[in-house]
């Protein structure tokens, strides 16, 4: 009896047979200790009723994947958990922790909703598992289900067909076996039967019923042949178990009688059951906080927080009143005040916790500015935190917490992102420095892509790569500083939120606290109010000077900054998300990866206007530069509207004033930075010429275009630099953007007539330098500038609209500019000026007409060059052939045909004609009218070196005068007319009256003569005719006669045209 009391004591954990109460160990959690686990291990194995037998089948649940043990000691083949049968999900047991039924450690009600156990209950799984599920779902969920009832039975099918000789074989031997258990047990060895579990089982209960060997008198005595013989008379072979198993179970009645039937136990547990159900709230109310912090339920935190302080205060009140004598507590007021005060224990450990990360994320450096807002994180973090701790109630001002910790923030974010920014543009500026001057033809390639941008529509390239990435950067660095998504605009949106706080606004949505306890940090005092406001001008002007210096400053020396870690930002990783890698080199831009050995120098000094400019990258064009300083200067101007648009620092005058000048130091030298580009590319804007003809006009080049583009953008780009008008728009943009001063406006008007002069010397440049062979023969080079050579190969000719262009010619270089030049004297330049009074509304009244005289002395200039080979020429045949020994006609002998050199003369006209109208079609009346002048003063002159002329003479020159001026009648101008009427008035005056006299009767005969010579002549000289043109056409030639006069002299012959 002692080892049966020894076994209960053990298997309950308890000291006595007849415990009073709850044993106190039994109170501590389970999870203390390792001990503790192991313990409570040993009693669950211990806990089954029917233990011993048990234990033959205590291991097939191992066989059952997933299968468990609870802590009743009865081990089931239900699985822990397994897939939704409707196939929604595979996880039923997260399914419905997700839908707030909590089944993890109450098994009873999770084997309701699973499909293993025999508790399985469809209605209710139906209405927790899919309560919102829409019928088209639950059709599906039943195919499924149908598909798995299916491919169960084939697969049990399967089974079957597949062992079905198995099956066969062991039905045979299990009939063997029954017979030979029916009819031959006899001869089971003994050794076989003591090794069945069963023997070993009664032989141990016989062992301890004592050695009397006591047998029950229900039991008969039977042929220990038969004891194990399958028959009715052996009760089909558990005749040899029953007696030890009705001795168990007379035993096991007599152990557990009075354990399960103890009244006063279970009233004890009725008592505490009731006890827990009227302190619910206390004894739960430390679980729930725990749990809405741990999901982020701040409202259900305040709202449970703040009834655990309702009863704990309610709790200490009765404390009180008690301690005082005004009465005595019961049992259930004492109980109530040590259930609340272990409440309020927990809840209140729990809470300072909380609290304090609260405080930890309120004042870091984690504020999300405008840009990362815009991705979709929260903005307004701070507001939600400083109205939790309202709720909460904390010592400390949470609202003037935050303003100081987001003022050092914000100045700690200005200083080192603009000073890192500058060093980056520094290290950039210095590689672009040390490199090589790019050469005239690789700016012209910029220039010249805007050409073809303006009328080709092709995207424009302004400069090169590296100097586009350094204006890149340099814009992003302003942009990050002054943009509303930027510094600036937290600044600004900092001040907004003092200003709020400041005027109460802002606390009136938010929360007193417990009975009012948080209203006193709803005020700021005073002196608050006076700092914020000084430190947001701090803010302000540590801005303004990083810009200014920017713009005024030379650029910086030390670069070292540039190998110190990278400043905290809200988008930075800390070091433990990158495994303890965060060095100095770490998210760094590849380009920024020095060698702390191996710094670059600072630029070298070679006399450059950009040495000591910092916002100005080496060697860029006036292209790149005029578009990124108007982008750049807009947000200056902006950001000093934004700047001024905050309270304390528009209502400072020395504050506006600074602003003022910042904008305007920033415009004077980003002006005097691009006049100085913009004369360099002036002079440079010579290369752009590369001889191809323009698709819109076939008689120019693409010069016009792309000098009219280039003129174009700067004074578009200068007008928008110097008025700021992309600012304008901002509230206090009119009153720190003021007009540009006259002294730069003076300066653009005269730096834009140096660049027109410059532009077009560079042009007659192009056209009169001489070529010089470059260093093969497939070029050729023009002081540095290689053009196509080599005019024999068709690869070396620009081939437009079916005419070829030798760039190679000299002549024809310098018609083309000639007719670049008329059309920048006709159409670009006039439009430029427009352009330019109505972009900084002035009046270029002086400037026009120098800008016209300057184009008509270049144009004259090239006219005189262009045409002088061709009048020397003309002099040369005309002198020769009227000072002719045989010129003079034989006496009596009337002239029939001109002279030789008239024709010499017209010829080379004619190729005059079909080079200038094959290369500048619209030059053409031009030239000729030029031409036929100098030829009539080159006869006027040739006629004069003769003393006296008789009638043949007399003849022989009309003749040879007529016919010069009606084979050129198309190109006859009034000074033309005027030089031969005084040809004629000179043969008349070299002549005799008879000779007059008789050459009015040979007139009509001349006529007849002139007509035969301009018929059989008509082939050789067809280009000089008149061209047919539509009806309406107007003509294009100038001066162009119907016929000749011959007035102030007796020589007249009219013109049979």
């Amino acid at each position: 009896m002692a080892d049966l009391e020894r076994t209960v004591l053990d298997f309950y954990g308890v000291s006595t047979l007849y415990p009073t109460e709850w044993p106190a160990e039994k109170n501590v959690d389970s999870d203390d200790s390792e001990e503790e686990d192991a313990k409570k291990k040993k009693i669950n194995r211990r806990k089954s009723r029917y233990q011993a037998l048990e234990r033959a089948v205590s291991h097939r649940s191992s066989v059952v994947p997933g299968s468990e043990n609870p802590g009743t000691g009865h081990a089931n083949l239900v699985q822990r958990d397994e897939p939704d049968p409707l196939g929604t999900t595979d996880s039923v047991v997260r399914t419905l922790k997700l839908l707030g039924v909590s089944v993890q450690d109450d098994i009873r009600l999770r084997n309701r909703f699973l499909l293993s156990s025999t508790t399985f209950s469809p209605a209710l799984f139906l209405s927790q598992m899919h309560a919102t599920a829409q019928t088209e779902s639950l059709r599906n969920g039943l195919d499924v289900l149908s598909q798995s009832i299916d491919q169960k039975s084939a697969s049990l099918k399967v089974l079957v067909e597949s062992n079905f000789e198995r099956f066969v074989r062991a039905k045979a031997t299990i009939d063997n076996v029954y017979k030979e258990m029916k009819y031959r047990g006899i001869d089971q060895t003994p050794s076989r039967v003591r090794s069945h579990s069963r023997h070993a089982s009664r032989n141990s209960f016989r062992g301890s019923s004592g050695a009397a060997g006591i047998t029950s008198p229900l039991v008969p005595v039977a042929d220990p042949r038969k004891k194990n013989a399958l028959v009715k008379e052996s009760e089909y072979g558990v005749m040899g178990i029953k007696a030890p198993l009705l001795d168990v179970s007379a035993k096991a009645e007599d152990v557990w009688g009075p354990a399960l039937g103890g009244r006063e136990k279970e009233e004890h547990l009725k008592t505490v059951a009731s006890a827990i159900d009227m302190y619910k709230e206390y004894i739960e109310a430390g679980s729930v906080i725990s749990d809405a912090i741990k999901r982020k339920d701040h409202e259900s935190l305040i709202e449970e927080y703040t009834k655990a302080r309702r009863f704990a205060e309610e709790a200490e009140e009765v404390a009180q009143k008690a301690g005082q004598g005004q009465f005595e507590p019961s049992d259930a007021q004492l109980y109530r005040i040590l259930v609340a005060a272990r409440m309020w224990h927990d809840v209140e450990e729990q809470i300072r916790v909380f609290k304090r990360d609260v405080w930890r994320r309120l004042i870091s450096p984690q504020s999300i500015s405008k840009s990362d807002a815009a991705s979709g994180q929260p903005q307004d973090q701070h507001m939600e935190l400083i109205t939790l701790l309202l709720e909460l109630g904390d010592a400390d001002n949470p609202i003037w917490v935050w303003l100081l910790s987001r003022y050092d923030f914000l100045k700690s974010r200005i200083q080192s992102s603009a000073e890192r920014a500058k060093v980056e543009i520094e290290v950039l500026r210095r590689r672009l420095a040390s490199g090589e001057k790019p050469s005239p033809q690789t700016i012209a390639t910029h220039l010249r892509a805007l050409g073809r941008q303006s009328v080709e529509g092709k995207s424009a390239s302004f400069d090169s790569s590296d100097i586009v990435e350094l204006w890149e950067l340099m814009v992003s660095f302003l942009n990050n500083l002054l943009s509303a998504q930027g510094i600036l605009g937290e600044v600004v949106e900092f001040w907004q939120t003092v200003q709020g706080f400041i005027e109460g606004k802002t606390q009136r949505t938010m929360p007193s606290g417990y009975n009012g306890e948080s209203k006193d940090h709803h005020r700021l005092s005073q002196q608050d109010t006076i700092d914020l406001q000084k430190g947001t001008i701090e803010l302000v002007d540590l801005i303004r000077e990083h810009v200014l210096s920017f713009f005024a400053a030379p650029p910086i020396e030390d670069i070292s900054l540039l190998f110190s870690p990278l400043p905290p930002s809200p988008a930075t990783p800390n070091a433990a998300a990158m495994g303890g890698s965060l060095t100095p080199t770490a998210l760094r831009d590849p380009r920024f990866n020095l060698d702390p050995n191996n710094i670059p120098p600072p630029s070298p000094k070679r006399g450059e206007s950009w040495e000591k400019l910092a916002f100005w990258p080496p060697w860029s064009n006036s292209l790149s530069g005029v578009h990124y300083l108007s982008k750049m200067l807009a947000l200056v101007g902006s950001g000093a509207a934004d700047m001024a648009s905050v309270t304390p620092v528009g209502g400072d005058a020395a504050e506006v004033e600074k602003l003022r000048t910042l904008v305007g130091v920033a415009r004077e030298r980003c002006v005097n930075a691009l006049l100085g580009a913009w004369n360099k590319d002036a002079e440079n804007i010579k290369y752009v010429e590369d001889w191809n003809r323009s698709s819109v006009r076939r008689d120019v080049t693409k010069m016009p275009a792309s000098f009219s583009a280039f003129e174009g953008s700067l004074l578009s780009g200068m007008q928008k630099i110097l008025y700021i008008s992309e600012a304008m728009s901002k509230p206090r943009a009119s009153d720190i953007v003021l007009p540009p001063p006259s002294k730069l406006l003076q300066m653009v008007r005269s730096q834009y007539v140096t660049t027109l002069y410059k532009a077009l010397s560079g042009m007659v440049e192009n056209a009169e330098r001489p070529l010089k062979k470059a260093d093969d023969d497939w070029t050729m080079d023009i002081d540095g500038y290689v053009i196509p050579n080599a005019p024999t190969t068709e690869s070396t000719l620009s081939i437009v609209g079916g005419a070829t262009v030798d760039a190679g010619d000299r002549n024809v270089r310098m018609l083309l500019t000639l007719s670049n030049l008329q059309s920048l004297r006709t159409e670009e330049v006039p439009n430029l000026n427009i352009q330019f009074e109505n972009a900084f509304s002035v009046k270029l009244t002086d400037e026009t007409k120098t800008i016209r005289d300057v184009l008509g002395q270049i144009e004259q200039k090239l006219f005189q060059t262009y045409t002088r080979p061709s009048v020397d020429t003309l002099r040369q045949i005309v002198r020769a052939g009227v000072t002719a020994a045989d010129w003079p006609p034989p006496r009596g002998e009337k002239p029939r045909e001109v002279r030789p050199y008239v024709y010499e003369a017209l010829l080379s006209l004619v190729l005059v004609h079909t080079q200038v109208s094959t290369t500048a079609a619209s030059l053409t009346t031009q030239v000729l009218q030029f031409l036929l002048e100098q030829t009539s003063r080159e006869l006027l002159e040739a006629f004069k070196l003769r003393p006296k002329y008789n009638l043949e003479m007399l003849m022989q020159a009309t003749l040879d005068v007529e016919f010069v001026a009606q084979t050129l009648s198309h190109y006859t101008t009034d000074r033309a007319s005027e030089l031969q009427s005084l040809v004629y008035q000179e043969l008349d005056g070299r002549t005799d009256n008879e000779a007059r006299t008789r050459l009015q009767n040979e007139l009509p005969e001349m006529r007849a003569v002139l007509k035969r010579l301009r018929e059989t002549s008509k082939s050789e000289f067809a280009c000089f005719r008149k061209p047919k043109r539509p009806a309406g056409a107007g003509s294009s030639g100038a001066g162009v006669g119907a016929g000749l006069e011959r007035r102030d002299t007796g020589l007249s012959i009219g013109s049979d045209r």
